[in-house]
């Protein structure tokens, strides 16, 4: 092998190697990606739910402030 040769061989080789690690990065990425759409999805069938509710007006399950005991210092 000449020293051409040899140096197309070692910057083919360093290629590949970058193609590699790129590919692997993409793989991460791409389900990085995939785990925020399923809680964005998640999120906004929870926001929905919440705002129907805010929307029909139904009673929190919250005692009114009336209802109360007062605290223990009063």
């Amino acid at each position: 092998m000449t020293e051409i040769e040899m140096k197309l061989q070692a910057q083919i080789d360093e290629l590949e190697m970058k193609q590699a690690f790129q590919d692997q990065t993409i793989d991460e990425l791409n389900e990085a990606l995939t785990q925020q759409q399923f809680l964005i999805d998640k999120m906004q069938v929870q926001m929905r739910y919440l705002v129907g509710k805010v929307k029909s007006g139904q009673v929190s399950q919250m005692a009114s402030e009336s209802e109360e005991t007062p605290p223990p210092h009063y």
